[in-house]
């Protein structure tokens, strides 16, 4: 009988010992088994790499047509008229890039470079939606920073708002009433993006959270922004400076790379 319990002791403990040692390849298959009401929401969401691929030709083709706008403008005037169609375009068409990821599979290593081409984390997601809508932009580097570095390669700090501890409904409320525009969020130990309409927002992001895959959620939905402390926030197409940057193809240094 002692021998058996030596037997079964040290079979629990080479478990144990596997299980940690490959713990980020379980870790989407243990996800599975825990929630499958998570599971199921992830198959009922499909990638489209397809429609991926000619919203990322179509914004480039219209990116130099922009571009040569500005460029030839002649007054400041002329020129914000070329960066208002540019936020005009970039407010349409990122939300259609970020939705042809939905249902990607999220791993907290993953890398993954189009819609369901494998899995990918929420800084890569971020990242990877950047560069391909023609920020140019080192989407290893930057998917690699604390969120506050991904928000800060692109905005300057007086354009980013930061608020600690702040009541969810309250924080919620008051990006409710901001400007409209896609905002970059970074919170404690993730990013995402943020779409607003002008009246409600949706939280983007590649959730490491059931379902474990990247999603669309209403403000009420929006549970991992909901439990995070930390929060910061940032119009990114609201900026003349980014839309610039966008506009002449300028190199974005990441900071803290």
């Amino acid at each position: 009988m002692r021998k058996r319990w030596i037997i079964l002791l040290l079979l629990l403990t080479w478990l144990g010992g596997a299980a940690w040692w490959y713990r980020d390849a379980l870790r989407p298959w243990i996800a599975q088994l825990s929630g499958g009401v998570g599971l199921g929401v992830r198959q009922s969401l499909k990638p489209d790499p397809g429609k991926y691929a000619v919203l990322v030709s179509e914004l480039a083709r219209w990116r130099v047509d922009l571009a040569n706008r500005h460029a030839g403008a002649r007054t400041d005037a002329e020129r914000a008229v070329v960066e208002n169609d540019a936020r005009v375009l970039l407010e349409q068409v990122l939300p259609e890039m970020m939705r042809c990821w939905l249902g990607t599979p999220w791993d907290f290593n993953g890398t993954a470079s189009k819609p369901g081409g494998g899995r990918i984390a929420c800084g890569y997601y971020v990242a990877t939606v950047l560069k391909d809508a023609g920020f140019q932009v080192d989407r290893y580097q930057l998917a690699q920073q604390p969120s506050g570095n991904i928000l800060r390669s692109f905005l300057e700090k007086d354009d980013c708002t930061l608020v600690v501890g702040k009541p969810y409904d309250q924080y919620a409320s008051d990006i409710s009433k901001a400007e409209p525009g896609i905002y970059l969020v970074g919170l404690d130990t993730h990013v995402a993006f943020l779409v607003h309409d002008g009246s409600a927002f949706k939280f983007v992001h590649s959730s490491g959270s059931r379902p474990w895959c990247v999603v669309e959620e209403e403000r009420d939905e929006a549970h991992v922004l909901q439990r995070s402390n930390w929060r910061m926030t940032g119009n990114l197409t609201a900026d003349p400076k980014v839309l610039r940057r966008w506009l002449k193809a300028e190199k974005i240094v990441v900071r803290g790379a």
